[in-house]
């Protein structure tokens, strides 16, 4: 049922940005959803460990399957925005799923499964989400700001959630590559070159 909540706000954090070309007041649905998503994703395992009732296989990969979907709606909503270019919310996603399966990887091979790096987490996103959110409820100003560029000769008309989120994007694909660099060096040290 948990789990479930957690795609519940993850929709509710889509619609809510999705939405945003209705009313910028919508950007308060997002905030909930974030919260309501914190709650059920976050929870789900806890539960399961405090009652006895885990089930590490099945939960392992109902809980990144939708984890999955939940940031597939979560970006589909940002990019629907008018507030966020659809190739920026496309960049997060991607950003995301490299992380995904990465930590996918370790925890198979490793037995660890890291979700914080860098001191950024899931939990500390959803607050970054609800602050860039209530900065742009509340300033007109934020949510009218944009900057145009031409890249590789295209233009990409940037705001200021399109900054954001560019910048989280880069910081996961910066942090992605350190940890591959790293991953690839230690099993290496693992698994030598056959001589």
């Amino acid at each position: 049922m948990l789990s479930l909540v957690g795609c519940l706000g993850a929709l509710m954090i889509g619609v809510g940005y999705a939405l945003t070309s209705i009313s910028p007041a919508f950007l308060w649905l997002a905030s909930a959803g974030f919260i309501v998503n914190w709650y059920g994703d976050s929870l789900d395992g806890t539960l399961a460990r405090v009652r006895n009732k885990q089930r590490p296989i099945y939960g392992y990969y109902l809980d990144h399957t939708l984890d999955c979907i939940n940031e597939m709606v979560i970006c589909i909503g940002l990019g629907m925005s008018p507030l966020m270019d659809m190739r920026i919310a496309l960049l997060i996603l991607l950003a995301y799923f490299l992380m995904t399966i990465n930590v996918s990887v370790n925890a198979h091979l490793k037995g660890e499964f890291r979700l914080t790096y860098a001191k950024l987490g899931p939990t500390e996103v959803r607050i970054i989400g609800i602050i860039a959110n209530t900065l742009l409820v509340l300033s007109p100003a934020l949510r009218a700001y944009r900057r145009t560029y031409e890249i590789l000769g295209h233009s990409i008309s940037m705001t200021t959630l399109d900054f954001i989120v560019f910048a989280i994007a880069l910081i996961i694909l910066i942090l992605y590559i350190i940890t591959v660099i790293q991953d690839a060096r230690s099993y290496s040290k693992i698994d030598p070159p056959k001589k």
